[in-house]
Order: C-alpha cells, then sequence, then structure tokens
C-alpha cells in the first residue's frame, strides 16, 4: 500500500520482510492482537506425596496472532488479494537465504509493529477468508488471520515493547459515496459490527442515512 495512514485516517500497524525490507501497512489496523508463551516444566514423583515436585526444563517462544481486515469497497471495488498477498509472499521460501550446500532457504524473518509494540518474528501460520464478492467473482472484502512466533531470545535483540511513541490517533473519519456505518465500523474499528457505536456517537438513527463527505466520530475501542 502507498498511503501512510489507514482508511480510517490512523496512522497504520505494519509488518516488515526483514530480508527485503519490504513494509506492508495495514488497510485498517487490528481491533485487537493477542500475545502468549509457554513455559514448560517436567514432574519429578516424590514418594509418599501427594504432588510431584516440578523441574523447569525451558521456556517457549512468545507467539502473536494478528486478525487483518482488508476490503477494496470504497476504493473501485479492485481484487483485494493484491493487499493481503505481500503477507503470503513473507510466509514462503526467501530463495536468497539458500544454503549453499544443501540448496535449502527459509522464509524471511519478519518484524511487526504498531505504537510501542516491536516484535521480531518468523510467520507460522496464515489464512485468507474471502467474505465479499463482485458480480464477476473478484474477492474484494477478506480476513486475514496470521500467527508470527518470536525465534530470538529477547535479551539478544532490541526490546519488544519499546519503540518510539506515535501521535494520539485521530477521532474523526468521513465518510465516502455509498458508505454505510458497517463499512465506517470496520475500516474504523475493525469490526463491522460495531455500527452501533459510530450510530450512537453521531446521534444517527438511521444507518442508512450517511451522506458523501459527512464527518464523523469514531468511537474507541
Amino acid at each position: 500500500m502507498t498511503s501512510t495512514l489507514t482508511r480510517g485516517g490512523l496512522v497504520p500497524a505494519k509488518i516488515t520482510n526483514l530480508s527485503t525490507n519490504k513494509i506492508v501497512l495495514f488497510m485498517f489496523n487490528p481491533q485487537e492482537y493477542k500475545i502468549s508463551k509457554t513455559v514448560n516444566w517436567t514432574d519429578q514423583k516424590v514418594t509418599g506425596q501427594n504432588l510431584p515436585k516440578v523441574i523447569f526444563s525451558d521456556g517457549g517462544a512468545p507467539t502473536l496472532h494478528l486478525t487483518l481486515h482488508f476490503d477494496t469497497l470504497a476504493i473501485g471495488s479492485t481484487d483485494v488479494r493484491a493487499y493481503s498477498y505481500p503477507l503470503w509472499q513473507m510466509a514462503v521460501i526467501d530463495t536468497t537465504t539458500e544454503n549453499a550446500r544443501t540448496h535449502k532457504g527459509t522464509p524471511p524473518p519478519v518484524a511487526f509493529e504498531w505504537g510501542r509494540l516491536y516484535f521480531k518474528a518468523i510467520i507460522t501460520q496464515i489464512s485468507d477468508s474471502f467474505t465479499q464478492f463482485t458480480p464477476s467473482g473478484i474477492p474484494i472484502r477478506s480476513v486475514v488471520d496470521i500467527d508470527l512466533k518470536q525465534f530470538l531470545d529477547i535479551a539478544a535483540q532490541p526490546p519488544q515493547i519499546e519503540s518510539q511513541s506515535t501521535q494520539p490517533a485521530p477521532q474523526t473519519t468521513t465518510a465516502v459515496q455509498g458508505d454505510r456505518l458497517d463499512h465506517i465500523a470496520a475500516r474504523t474499528t475493525g469490526d463491522a459490527s460495531n455500527y452501533r457505536q459510530v450510530a450512537e456517537a453521531n446521534n444517527i438513527d438511521n444507518p442508512m442515512q450517511v451522506h458523501n463527505g459527512q464527518s464523523l466520530n469514531t468511537p474507541s475501542t
């Protein structure tokens, strides 16, 4: 994407291919993200005791799950896969990393950045669900689920949660021709079902009465 803001006028989250430095800016920021980590322990039986002794084994790598929304309905109904395809390229083998002896390569390392979060990782899973199409069958709306796995110990790399803070996100958006409240909710909050909150924030009784160029308050999520 060439825009430096999301469709809702916000500073976009991004994923960078660390092998090529190619950046994918998100069309809509995630409504939420989830970071998890496993800690592995082994049990050592203790005769005559109700509970075993637990011995630390190792720590699992932190993982981050994202759900991303892509929608081209308001920008010409072009093929939405053009916006999600660069993410898929980060999940396939990078031929430039091919080992000279084994002739095997690996997918590239990536970095997810949003606000103060910096998460250096590899992509372990990606899926693309297409939810709306043109009459000719071209997908124009999709939901991408992506899992990232940190691949270096946090002590051996820059902090994962510290980077320069961003300016506060704008709290308004401008309606475009053909907009509905569910469209506006999807691009500003990442969830079309939040259209009721948008209606309440703007005292709109009829969700179909949205005018081209109308300035609308967007609820914080």
